[in-house]
């Protein structure tokens, strides 16, 4: 099973550096990339918050070296991705890890990412800036990863992961 979750976190990893650069809504010195609060979730659900949040950094991580990305990918995108596994952990319900991921990345990563802008960037903005722009591109990427892990429920490949509700 280590195996299936590492090639799939693998695949996972590369469609949100790939992808993400393709859909992404720009608010102010921030991009808002929807493909990877759906990675978040589908992370979250089918590998655990263990990989998910190793997700979320790993493509944090490649989308700023390759010049796609800003720092403030890294807060919002790994707290959220945290909040969606152990919710969805604790309760075993897909709405929960939406919950987490929106709550996560659209509030606390919201938060998170001021001091990351004024101190790392050098941006002076308002504490609460992050907010609206994190919580629109959550939003619909969290219901987006919430349709896919419902039809991937349905997949016979994916029985061993143990997806949908409890």
């Amino acid at each position: 099973m280590k195996t299936y979750k590492l090639t799939f976190s693998a695949l996972l990893i590369a469609i949100g550096a790939l992808a993400g650069n393709l859909v992404y809504i720009p608010v102010g010195i921030a991009n808002c990339y929807p493909v990877q609060h759906t990675i978040n979730v589908l992370s979250a659900v089918l590998l655990g918050p263990g990989y998910a949040v190793m997700n979320a950094f790993s493509i944090s991580l490649l989308r700023n070296i390759l010049g796609t990305g800003t720092p403030l990918a890294f807060p919002g995108s790994m707290i959220g991705a945290f909040l969606a596994g152990v919710w969805y952990m604790k309760t075993g319900r897909l709405r929960a890890a939406v919950g987490g991921e929106i709550l996560g990345t659209g509030i606390l990563g919201g938060l998170a990412a001021y001091p990351v802008a004024k101190f790392i960037l050098g941006k002076d903005v308002a504490a609460l800036f992050f907010i609206v722009p994190f919580l629109v591109s959550t939003v619909g990427g969290s219901i987006l990863g919430y349709f896919i892990v419902k039809h991937l429920a349905k997949q016979a490949v994916f029985k061993n992961f143990k997806v949908g509700e409890r």
